[in-house]
């Protein structure tokens, strides 16, 4: 009897074994938000991203396999050099185990490759170059919330639809307006439109009267901003100086969102078409989310903050999954698992790490069609995942055999 007891206890204890093998390395679960914090993509992304994740750690829980999870955060001035030094201490001092948000393309193009190195998964939610899932994609690197493809398709592709055939860009000299910039234009001229001309500017440049004139000369239908942030509102309102919409051309914001054109007033941004992957009005659950996201920032939630708490969460649900932080684990689950949440519903990761949902096509409202504050929007169509975001195998990802 007693051997049989015995033999019983140990089949309990092995049987109870996976219990004793989850693995969370230094006892907490740190989670990276890295961004501009005080630079022309602080609206972007910035604090409020930061703010994001944590309304995400607490939405989890505030403790995953009974250990604690910790945000940490830091600005990356629009730097890659800077950024890279950050991402590398955070992974060999601060036990890191995860960087996300990663805003400006050549930072995350540039953190993702050293955390291909280190083995570290990054989560891009603010950095929009296509590459991060394309010739430059990881084991390790995920796209989430949008990218120059899904942008170039949802506006570039309903602009030409009515009749906006020729264009001149306005871009940002650096991988993601140089990407943008090409995505757009090859869709238009694969529709039957063509570019006229294009002229680069420097990231953070506060006079874009020579590229305004350029643009207007032209003679170019659409004046494609290939930029965001701060550059693009700048750009926005010289052009309104300029009178280059009531000259006959039309202004076509190629990564706006809902930060820039609080800022720029519907006075301003009227008329504007856009495309996002989130809307704070667009349901209940968006709504009620965003609500609680203006109590704690003062500001609604736009792709890039709701991208950031999707990310987060997702991130913490595969760690729970697979009783582990460790890399390989964790990314194998973030391929597999659906996404489903305030951000992407019945989302999917493909093999080169981009995540696929549903992107919206959106026209600001005029002053007088607005009801409430931030009611800035209306949503002129859906974009389907499949349509807005580049097949793994179309990609160039080297990941897809």
């Amino acid at each position: 009897m007693k051997r049989a007891a015995l033999a019983s206890s140990l089949a309990l204890l092995l049987g109870a074994s996976p219990v004793f093998a989850q693995e969370i390395s230094d006892d907490v679960v740190k989670i990276g938000i890295l961004n501009d914090q005080s630079g022309v993509y602080a609206d972007f992304g910035g604090k409020n991203s930061v703010e994001a994740a944590r309304m995400a750690v607490e939405d989890f829980g505030g403790t995953v396999l009974g250990k604690r999870i910790e945000i940490v955060s830091a600005d990356h001035q629009n730097k890659a050099d800077i950024a890279a030094n950050i991402a590398r201490q955070w992974y060999d001092l601060e036990q890191v185990d995860t960087i996300m948000d990663l805003t400006t393309s050549s930072v995350g193009l540039a953190v993702q490759a050293l955390s291909a190195e280190k083995k570290k998964i990054t989560i891009n939610t603010g950095a929009a170059t296509a590459e991060l899932t394309g010739k430059q994609c990881t084991p390790y690197g995920f796209h989430w919330a949008y990218d120059t493809h899904a942008l170039a398709v949802g506006t570039g592709g309903q602009l030409v639809k009515e009749g906006g055939d020729s264009w001149f860009f306005i871009t940002a000299d650096y991988a993601f307006g140089h990407s943008l910039e090409q995505q757009t234009g090859d869709l238009v001229k694969a529709s039957g439109g063509k570019v006229v001309g294009a002229a680069r500017h420097p990231l953070g440049t506060s006079d874009f009267s020579s590229f305004l004139l350029q643009a207007q000369s032209s003679g170019a239908k659409i004046v494609g901003l290939a930029n965001a942030g701060a550059d693009t509102a700048n750009a926005i309102k010289q052009a309104a100086e300029f009178g280059i919409v009531e000259g006959g051309q039309r202004l076509a914001g190629l990564l706006v969102t809902l930060a820039e054109v609080h800022g720029l007033g519907l006075d301003t941004a009227q008329g504007l078409v856009l495309t996002e992957g989130f809307y704070w009005k667009r349901t209940p659950d968006t709504e009620k989310f965003s609500k609680r996201f203006f109590d704690r920032t003062n500001a609604m939630p736009n792709m890039v903050h709701a991208g950031t708490y999707s990310a987060v969460l997702q991130y913490l649900k595969a760690v729970d999954q697979t009783k582990t932080d460790g890399t390989e684990a964790v990314a194998k689950a973030l391929h597999e698992m659906p996404v489903n949440d305030i951000f992407a519903e019945n989302g999917k990761v493909g093999v080169n790490g981009r995540m696929f949902h549903d992107m919206y096509l959106m026209q600001v409202k005029k002053p007088g069609e607005s009801d409430v504050p931030w009611d800035y929007y209306t949503v002129l169509a859906t974009v389907p995942a499949d349509q807005a975001f580049a097949k793994p195998e179309e990609s160039g990802c080297p990941l897809v055999k």
